[in-house]
């Protein structure tokens, strides 16, 4: 048993008070592991000051046990204490700022306060004035949108409104109209938008396009508030250079009106919507601007503020829904016939040839270039027009359909040069297909018909959030 005594003890040339705290600390601290307690103890036996006071052994043992059980005590109380301490602590602590999000409460939606001061040059260089500067003046321009949905509880059988997701838009023009990514409202019963005077409004979908992602949104609000909004500054995409500076805005994981800054890093890039249709967004800009879940339908930026793209993707490799440095934003070229179409019609009008077509591994298995017609439903451009589709004859062998390889004179290989195409034409165009019959080259007149409405029955889903 070690000796509880206070003494002083002599290691190597230096002169250290004895008790068993001590020691413990000491050993510890210098990486002895737990064999501490027997050099302890060795120590404890040869400390000339216990020899000089020794005690009857059995008198001392009893003294040395009193003192150690005193000692523990001292300890335990110390400990319980501290672990009191700790459990009010974390009992009133506030949520960490990674949870302080509408979703998690039933608060309204934080937003930042915009009353920042002006940038002081004295203390900033032109280029951080000129960043200052830019957030200032379009922040006011970007909402927080949150996508609300019924969910029924499985035991009362109560539809219950509960939060979806979080997104990002901005206001296109002075009548309250907000332009997003489609994917950011999807399957929403409610849409509730927080301006930047963390006033939170209702607003219903005007119309939107889930091939291209894009959705219009009408505020609801007081016409005072109406009048506030502030619409963002239209640019262009189609002169964008590669290292040019660009800012992105947006509400990254909650945290509202958050500012990131990059460069372009690519142009012309070509995103791939997942839906059944696999349409193509062409023209997308890429950019190491950060982007996270909830910027998806922010602003992308010039450096004089200028609309240049609406941020909709990553690349995540991992799969964790973070960014990359690799971003995607739809060029504002785009958008712009998308919103007006949009805000006219009420719906993106496309055109249609009116045929079904064979997926790409199997036009690939068969060792053909083109798209294979599989059918041309009655009363369609394409079946008005004499395009054949695949079908089985009498012997039950299966005979091909008409394979198309061009439009207007433009070589048609795969399904994304056929949707491209077709981007750049209108219902009520007459268009010259070449195509391939029973192995020759034929070429047939269509006159497009009008798509239908997607957007009630698109399930298709794109982006971080």
């Amino acid at each position: 048993m070690l000796g509880a005594c206070q003494h002083t003890a002599s290691i190597g040339s230096s002169r250290v008070v004895s008790s068993p705290l001590f020691f413990r600390q000491r050993y510890i601290a210098h990486g002895r592991g737990t064999a501490h307690s027997s050099h302890l103890r060795r120590l404890y036996v040869h400390s000339p000051s216990c020899n000089s006071t020794r005690q009857p052994s059995g008198q001392r043992q009893q003294h040395v046990q009193k003192q150690v059980a005193a000692g523990w005590q001292k300890l335990c109380n110390a400990a319980v204490g501290g672990a009191a301490l700790l459990s009010v602590m974390l009992s009133t602590a506030a949520p960490p700022a990674a949870y302080a999000d509408p979703f998690f409460t039933n608060s309204k939606p934080p937003l930042q306060k915009m009353k920042a001061p002006e940038p002081d040059s004295n203390d900033l260089s032109a280029e951080e004035v000129a960043s200052v500067k830019l957030f200032q003046l379009n922040t006011p321009s970007v909402v927080n949108i949150s996508n609300i949905g019924v969910r029924q509880d499985r035991w009362s059988m109560d539809a219950q409104k509960v939060p979806q997701g979080m997104g990002s838009g901005f206001f296109w023009d002075d009548k309250g109209h907000i332009v997003t990514n489609y994917h950011v409202i999807r399957g929403a019963a409610d849409i509730k938008v927080a301006l930047i005077d963390q006033s939170v409004w209702s607003a219903q979908l005007i119309g939107g396009d889930p091939d291209k992602d894009i959705a219009v949104l009408q505020l609801e609000c007081e016409t005072s508030k109406m009048q506030e909004t502030k619409p963002v500054s239209l640019g262009q995409s189609s002169n964008l250079l590669v290292g040019q500076k660009v800012y992105a805005i947006g509400n990254p994981f909650g945290l509202d009106h958050t500012l990131t800054q990059g460069i372009v890093s690519g142009v012309g890039r070509e995103l791939n919507t997942p839906g059944a249709r696999g349409v193509p967004i062409r023209n997308v800009i890429q950019t190491d601007a950060a982007i996270n879940p909830g910027n998806s339908g922010g602003v992308l930026l010039d450096s004089r503020g200028r609309l240049i793209g609406i941020n909709t993707a990553i690349a995540d490799p991992t799969g964790r829904g973070a960014s990359s440095g690799v971003g995607f934003a739809i060029p504002v070229d785009s958008v712009k016939g998308l919103v007006e179409q949009i805000l006219k019609f009420g719906r993106v009008i496309r055109p249609v040839l009116g045929i079904t077509i064979a997926p790409p591994q199997t036009v690939r298995q068969l060792g053909l270039e083109g798209i294979l017609v599989l059918e041309a439903p009655s009363g369609s451009p394409a079946n008005q027009a004499g395009i054949k589709g695949t079908f089985r004859d009498n012997s039950g062998r299966l005979v091909l359909g008409d394979i198309l390889t061009g439009i207007n004179g433009k070589a048609i290989k795969l399904q994304k040069d056929l949707f491209a195409a077709l981007d750049d034409l209108k219902p009520g165009d007459k268009v010259d297909l070449d195509i391939v019959r029973e192995g020759k080259q034929e070429q047939v007149s269509v006159t497009l018909g009008e798509r239908a409405d997607p957007s009630a029955s698109a399930t298709a889903t794109i982006g971080p959030d």
